[in-house]
């Protein structure tokens, strides 16, 4: 099995955006409480323990750490069989990312406070890198204040180019990479991204890689099914998908997916 922030993780992980950020997905509400334990739980069933959250995913009161405060104050003995990775960094204020110490720390503190100690962060990404910050001063902070003090797992970086692994490396170790690769996105293998991942070693976490997450038991059980293709099958599916061209763009197109 493979392996993050030193855990052994299923090859196929599991998405908490849709769960609290409606306004993300196709639905007009959030995703009830009880609906949204059973996908969690059908989750950790099906093997698929590495869940990727957010401090923004949704409301203050109602994102993806306050759901998992409450679902591991449920089930306490599913804390240690999931990696958790959260990002975080977007100042609240600006509505921007923000490398500063200050909003890293607020960021960090926030995320902590939220989950009230039934589970620690395994990795902290910045959801994007702040252009205005070097990344000496946000990850050799969090490298220094949190990561070796314990407090959290260790750094994941999130939508970065080349050049940003190469210097983020300088200042902590880089556990997690999480890009878009699907099988209509697959810039970041022709890029760069995935060479230097596989030069230093780290996993890359593949974010939509069908378009939109699972949020019931049923659709979680289905889509974490693990299909071995030949050599030939994806030639077959490279063929069909080349003949195709996407009919709309990244949504929303503003946010930027090289930092």
């Amino acid at each position: 099995m493979p392996q993050l922030a030193g855990k052994e993780v299923g090859p196929i992980g599991y998405g908490l955006m849709g769960l609290t950020w409606h306004a993300a997905t196709w639905r007009s509400l959030p995703v009830p409480q009880e609906q949204a334990f059973e996908a969690l739980h059908a989750a950790i069933k099906s093997g698929c323990n590495c869940w990727n959250g957010g401090e923004s995913y949704g409301t203050p009161d109602n994102n993806s750490l306050t759901l998992l405060e409450k679902y591991f104050e449920k089930y306490p003995e599913d804390a240690d069989k999931v990696v958790l990775n959260i990002k975080g960094g977007l100042n609240p204020t600006t509505n921007r990312w923000d490398g500063s110490i200050e909003n890293t720390r607020r960021s960090l503190e926030n995320s902590i406070a939220q989950l009230k100690g039934r589970k620690k962060i395994d990795m902290f990404e910045f959801a994007r890198r702040d252009p205005n910050v070097p990344l000496e001063v946000t990850f050799g902070f969090i490298e220094q204040e949190y990561v070796k003090t314990g407090r959290i797992g260790g750094v994941a970086l999130s939508e970065v180019r080349l050049d940003t692994i190469h210097e983020a490396m300088k200042y902590t170790k880089v556990l997690a990479v999480e890009v878009e690769l699907s099988l209509f996105s697959t810039e970041v293998l022709e890029n760069g991204v995935a060479t230097a991942c596989a030069e230093y070693g780290i996993p890359i976490i593949a974010y939509l890689p069908m378009s939109r997450g699972a949020s019931t038991a049923a659709r979680v059980e289905e889509n974490s099914k693990v299909i071995d293709l030949t050599d030939e099958d994806m030639a077959e599916i490279d063929t069909i998908l080349s003949s195709f061209k996407p009919a709309g763009d990244r949504f929303p197109a503003s946010i930027p997916t090289d930092t």
